[in-house]
């Protein structure tokens, strides 16, 4: 095994990712991460508060923490994101349809070039 190898595995095996945000909040790394999250999420204005209808109950969250590594085994970032458990959620009931808009740079350039293409 390498020097490289070594390091690799090393990293991997001494760091933990959390499990949940009660254990997420014991680490300095896992604290600021979550707040540039919070940050984020505020300044995309990603959530509006409203009252909650009469007989509705709110969607839960959770935060979902990972480590992303270099390729020789050093942490690049801690990576934390607050999802909704939208597992809970019933058809017909809490929702009618799905959708998510999200378009990769990448599509977009193909379908620019394309419409040129074909003026």
């Amino acid at each position: 095994m390498s020097k490289d190898d070594l390091n690799y595995t090393l990293t991997i095996s001494t760091k933990h990712e959390p499990q949940s945000y009660i254990e997420a909040s014991k680490s300095v790394e896992w604290v600021a991460t979550i707040s540039k999250e919070i940050k984020a999420l505020e300044f995309n204005e990603t959530w509006v508060l409203i009252d909650l209808l009469s007989g509705k109950k709110p969607i839960g969250c959770q935060w979902v923490f990972k480590i992303k590594y270099n390729v020789d085994g050093t942490i690049e970032r801690y990576k934390a994101r607050l999802v909704a458990k939208g597992y809970s959620q019933l058809e017909g009931v809490d929702y009618f349809d799905t959708f998510s808009l999200v378009a990769k740079l990448t599509t977009l350039r193909i379908l620019l070039a394309l419409t040129a293409a074909k003026n």
